[in-house]
């Protein structure tokens, strides 16, 4: 029996580490080269869940921007799930991440959301207050992941792939 698929796609800005959370997921990789994403990359990875049950991710990385324009607006059609990805080192990339998930409900209402706060290797280094992210965690599930350590990165997408199926 094939495990269902599900879209999800990750937002949020530039630098934040979208495309190297995707590449520690599936892959298991991490490469210090810092590549920009143009448009959108695909790519997918069957998920064994807690039940025995699976779910296909088909993970949508969506190019670095603080604004969602028709474009990319366009590649979120068909979500389920919506990660959304912060940079723990840069408080900004946070504002922006919370302003996408806004953006994106016009068109998503109800697609499961995540927050990831990236870069958790750096945390000596982080300008997200732990007050913010009690906050935060009210209204939604917050992980913190480091994609250069593999830090959270299963257990998020393990996180998005059990909500997906409930």
């Amino acid at each position: 029996m094939s495990a269902t698929a599900s879209k999800v796609c990750l937002l949020g800005d530039f630098g934040v580490g979208k495309t190297s959370l995707v590449a520690r997921y599936v892959r298991n990789t991490f490469s210090d080269n810092y590549l920009t994403t143009v448009g959108v990359k695909v790519d997918s990875k069957e998920v064994p869940l807690p039940d025995g049950a699976a779910r296909k991710l088909v993970i949508w990385d969506i190019a670095g921007k603080s604004g969602l324009d028709a474009l990319n607006m366009s590649y979120l059609r068909g979500a389920s799930g919506l990660l959304l990805v912060a940079d723990g080192t840069r408080e900004a990339t946070l504002r922006s991440a919370v302003d996408l998930l806004l953006q994106s409900r016009t068109l998503l209402p109800d697609a499961h959301a995540i927050l990831l706060i990236n870069k958790l290797d750096l945390v000596d280094r982080w300008e997200v207050a732990p007050a913010t992210l009690v906050e935060l965690r009210k209204s939604m599930p917050v992980i913190e992941t480091s994609a250069r350590q593999g830090d959270g990165v299963e257990q998020a997408f393990l996180e998005m792939a059990t909500r997906l199926n409930a």
